[in-house]
């Protein structure tokens, strides 16, 4: 066993066993490295990442390549998502050097741990124009030891690139209707007619995007917008790319059409999508987005809750050494479990006997409802049945193979992200037991990973570890403030403050008027990283901003009002330019510029008059939502509840804009008159 075997990352401990010696990023390994005037190899992964395993057992398995790599370096395993610090330093290095990026990353750096060459994923032999990865580490070695200049000048153009990214933002626009309508059109010209989503094969959700769309919808009354959103969702709900038997995402499709998926199942992408879905539903009243949003979530209380409550990471692409085999089928099996209903199941998960993936077939839905039930002269009614029936057939069926593994790591901005969803959700649709869910998440949360209002960013088999980064103070504060909007409880209100004035003190850099990644006690890197793209999940400035906007009007704070203007007016060129790379800070930006819909509501939250106003509100799609309520005496210190009583004993509702309010109304059917979104 390396030095490997101690941590509690399940991706680590997939790697303690190789030949190769392994070390943990720190002192231990960086110390030698400099002792003994050795290169590091450094290479990036995570636990349901495809070709991390790949590489692992190609090389890293491999006696003679781990010799080389013990030989000639100090080398050192990372789980990115333990740390998304040291994964995004050295990702923008080797993007800078090879113009693309991705896992396993594999990067070589000084001593000092300044990166001087690298790529991602090296086979053992030559292949396909890549190069033998025993041929890039000789070359990388000889180069340290007989080039040093060479490698200097390398490592100082990547020094270059780090103090570029670490310059002060400045302003670089307004914050106005028109910034928007340019990334709406921006997005439009990307936006594939036929498939839903943007651009070619693979094809991300870019659920963010979606989201911006939607409220754009909202906020322009832009059809097509709307109709943007709706179908991309439509399309991966029907694709491969959608787990049509036990529900859920995978990451992302290798091709154009949604249907073969990178099989792997990511927490954070599920929790985005099942927080679009509730929307949508909102907005359109779909009853396929409504089950296909509720699967979702079911599939995050069966398959990814901890019996402690919390959301547990991902589940890999691979099981019994194959991508894709756990959910894959041929025809004759659904004919052997399904009988009767096997004609109608092939139908409508386009099951053929050649299959569509290696022999096999990935179930999606290619037809309408009505196309299939005509093709094969039954009612539409009995097709929704048949398919109601086999479903769990095939899920039984299914859970007898071997399961993909599971990587058990608690994450902190992940679940925040995922108890946001759930929490959501759980107010659409009204349903008590994702309502449990979200609370028992909640109660986790803050008992296990929050310390000295601090978030922790990962808990795995009992420990809690690694001080948090700003997506994880955001990410978990909007879960509390979604937990309030459910539940009207202060104490959620509370926390969530807390934890937004905590990540100021910790994360805001006064001088340079932003966010960094890390807090100002971080263990000191080559750069302090602050990335402000949204990439597969919100960035945690974008997170930080949102928290800020919702917290101001809350409480009518005008510093995090000021700070999270400032931070949107720093970004509002690259907004307009680049909306792909911004999905969820252009939804910040509408929030700024159409401002919040303030919905306070004074009453018990479990008596039946405060439920009727509440339950209106959640049937309506209102982007810029800011909600609270409770009773009289649970109001004191929230700005958005001052001076908002019951009036004649009854639950009252008062809809407002900058605090100036309609008239006072105790009738559900009068607040959805006044639910108008600006």
């Amino acid at each position: 066993m390396n030095h490997l075997a101690t941590e509690t990352s399940p991706y680590l401990l997939q790697h303690a066993g190789n030949p190769v010696e392994w070390y943990p990023w720190g002192s231990a390994a960086l110390e030698r490295a400099a002792r003994e005037d050795k290169p590091i190899l450094l290479s990036i992964g995570y636990a349901a990442c495809h070709w991390c395993h790949v590489m692992a057992h190609e090389s890293f398995e491999d006696e003679d390549i781990a010799r080389l790599m013990n030989e000639l370096f100090v080398n050192i395993k990372v789980d990115r998502e333990e740390r998304p610090d040291l994964d995004g330093i050295y990702m923008s290095a080797v993007q800078a050097m090879t113009g693309h990026g991705g896992w396993p990353m594999t990067v070589f750096l000084t001593p000092a741990g300044e990166p001087f060459y690298g790529g991602t994923y090296f086979p053992p032999e030559d292949r396909q124009g890549m190069p033998a990865f025993r041929t890039v580490l000789r070359s990388v070695a000889t180069a340290y030891r007989e080039r040093r200049g060479d490698v200097s000048r390398a490592a100082g153009e990547m020094r270059e690139l780090y103090e570029h990214a670490s310059a002060a933002p400045r302003g670089t626009g307004t914050l106005t209707a028109p910034l928007l309508d340019q990334a709406f059109r921006t997005l439009a010209r990307r936006y594939d007619e036929r498939h839903g989503g943007f651009g070619g094969a693979p094809k991300f959700p870019q659920t963010m995007v979606l989201d911006f769309l939607l409220r754009q919808s909202r906020h322009a009354d832009n059809e097509q917008a709307l109709a943007m959103a709706l179908d991309s969702f439509v399309h991966m709900a029907r694709g491969g790319i959608c787990d049509q038997v036990g529900g859920g995402f995978h990451r992302y499709a290798v091709d154009d059409v949604w249907l073969v998926p990178h099989f792997e199942k990511m927490l954070y992408d599920n929790a985005l999508l099942a927080r679009l879905g509730a929307h949508l539903y909102q907005a359109t009243g779909s009853a396929e987005i409504a089950r296909v949003t509720a699967e979702t979530v079911e599939w995050v209380q069966r398959e990814m809750t901890s019996p402690e409550g919390g959301f547990y990471a991902s589940l890999d692409a691979d099981s019994e050494g194959h991508e894709g085999r756990f959910y894959l089928w041929t025809a004759a099996e659904l004919d052997q479990l399904l009988r009767r209903d096997a004609r109608v199941a092939r139908a409508w998960w386009g099951v053929t006997d050649a299959g569509n993936f290696e022999g096999k077939n990935i179930l999606f839905v290619p037809n309408e409802p009505a196309v299939v039930a005509a093709r094969l002269d039954v009612p539409v009614e009995q097709v929704y049945a048949t398919i109601e029936r086999a479903r769990p057939v095939l899920y039984e069926a299914r859970a007898a193979r071997v399961w993909p593994a599971r990587d058990e790591k608690i994450i902190a901005s992940w679940n925040g992200l995922m108890l946001r969803a759930v929490a959501v959700c759980a107010r659409v649709f009204t349903h008590d037991a994702w309502r449990a869910l979200a609370i028992a998440n909640g109660e986790f949360l803050f008992r296990e990973m929050v310390r000295d209002d601090r978030v922790m960013r990962v808990h795995t088999a009992g420990a809690t570890k690694l001080n948090g980064y700003l997506e994880d103070h955001a990410a978990v504060a909007l879960g509390a403030l979604a937990l309030y909007e459910l539940t009207f409880d202060r104490a959620w209100l509370d926390r969530a403050r807390a934890l937004g004035e905590s990540m100021i003190t910790w994360f805001w850099d006064d001088a340079m008027g932003a966010f960094h990644d890390t807090s100002s006690d971080h263990e000191a890197l080559v750069m302090r990283p602050r990335e402000v793209t949204d990439n597969a999940t919100p960035s945690g400035t974008s997170l930080a901003v949102e928290l800020m906007q919702r917290l101001a009007v809350l409480f009518d704070d005008a510093a995090m009002r000021r700070r999270a203007n400032w931070v949107l007016e720093t970004l509002v060129d690259p907004m307009s330019r680049y909306p792909a790379a911004f999905g969820h800070m252009l939804g910040n930006a509408g929030f700024a510029v159409h401002g919040a819909l303030e919905v306070a509501i004074s009453g018990e939250p479990g008596a039946a008059d405060f439920h009727a106003l509440t339950s209106e509100v959640a049937a309506q799609y209102l982007p810029g939502l800011v909600l609270a309520g409770g009773p009289e005496a649970a109001h004191a210190g929230v700005a958005l509840l001052a001076d908002r009583p019951r009036r004649d004993g009854r639950a009252t509702a008062y809809v407002c804009r900058n605090y100036t309010c309609d008239a006072p109304v105790t009738e559900p059917a009068l607040l959805a008159g006044q639910l108008v979104v600006n």
